[in-house]
């Protein structure tokens, strides 16, 4: 591989930056949608790029020493730090997890980088490490190595964590944005839109007849049972920032294919239902923390269907849509009435702080 050359930025602060129409970063950049993308592609890959990053995958997949391992990252900046069904300590196991469990992983060790505010009490701070100690356990994984930083009040908000994974990939396991394939039916493992509608709750002090949780959890092991299967998998991804919506974009623009959903297919709850409704946000959208997409053979559709519900994390599993040789990198979905919607990547910020 030749060694790029180093880039000359002459008088340093006063170098141009190509390609951007931002003169600076917006909350909308972390969003998860195609100002997230366009951040990562003209600032980041352009400047980073190889033949491991150049996937864009959930996480990075390489062989080391006649081993297929994945590595993956993720920093958890969510406000509030503790929500119903979750905290940011559970969250940030979870998400590296599932993170490594979409490239079609087992994962093994995680690192925990905490950055925290002056002024944290050491109460909270105590909640969230046996959280993430009891997410750990829960996963089957451990943490192995980390680092502690404290910022001055005001500098930062009040917990920040980093959570780094790396996990084993067995032969003839080929998981990739790419190899998305016309026929291919989509399946979700249960209602969307949960763990936003959540954080939102919260934040606006909403009050429902039951409760609304997150759904953060582990995916590693429903996963596995599918990955089990065999080859009928062909694409894992975990809609959380950017929601189904985004993460079905990105696929169909890595696997230049279409994607047709079915609206009365997607499985969502009337509380969420109703909720997005009241906030005047559209499900697709709203992140998810303990629900993946897996796009699957269509022979395959039906056994893989079977073995989510099967599985706890999938009793209320759906096929939602299937993939299509027409309109290459775009979704579009047939509505309850007939007729039918391009279904784009999220362009602004609709929730921001919610992973």
């Amino acid at each position: 591989m030749t060694k790029p050359p180093p880039v000359d930025f002459g008088a340093g602060l006063n170098c141009p930056i190509p390609l951007t129409d931002y003169p600076s970063v917006l909350l909308a950049h972390g969003g998860g949608g195609r100002l997230t993308q366009q951040l990562i592609q003209k600032m980041f890959v352009s400047q980073f790029a190889n033949e491991i990053l150049e996937p864009l995958h959930d996480g990075a997949v390489f062989a080391l020493d006649g081993a297929n391992l994945a590595f993956s990252t993720d920093s958890y900046v969510v406000d509030p730090v503790f929500f119903p069904g979750g905290d940011i300590g559970a969250l940030a196991v979870n998400g590296t997890v599932n993170d490594l469990a979409m490239c079609g992983a087992r994962p093994v060790h995680l690192s925990a980088g905490f950055i925290i505010e002056e002024g944290l009490p050491m109460n909270d701070l105590w909640r969230i490490v046996v959280s993430m100690h009891n997410a750990a356990q829960e996963a089957g994984v451990r943490i192995v190595t980390g680092d502690t930083k404290v910022v001055e009040k005001g500098k930062g908000d009040r917990i920040f964590i980093n959570t780094s994974g790396i996990g084993t990939i067995l032969p003839g396991i080929k998981i990739h944005p790419r190899n998305a394939r016309p026929g291919d039916k989509i399946l979700v493992n249960g209602p969307i839109a949960v763990h936003g509608i959540a954080i939102m709750s919260v934040r606006e002090g909403l009050g429902f007849d039951s409760a609304i949780e997150s759904d953060t959890a582990p995916l590693n092991g429903i996963v596995a049972t599918l990955l089990a299967a065999g080859e009928k998998v062909h694409v894992l991804r975990d809609p959380t920032r950017g929601g189904v919506a985004s993460s079905l974009n990105e696929i169909a623009e890595s696997s230049h294919v279409g994607i047709l959903l079915t609206e009365e297919s997607i499985p969502l709850t009337e509380e969420v239902r109703g909720a997005c409704e009241l906030l005047g946000l559209d499900p697709l959208y709203v992140a998810n923390e303990g629900k993946f997409l897996a796009f699957v053979s269509p022979e395959g559709a039906d056994d893989i269907l079977a073995r989510m519900r099967e599985h706890p994390l999938g009793r209320n599993a759906a096929v939602i849509g299937e993939v299509t040789a027409g309109h290459p990198g775009t979704v579009l979905m047939k509505s309850r009435i007939g007729g039918t919607r391009v279904v784009d990547m999220l362009s602004g910020e609709q929730l921001p702080r919610i992973c």
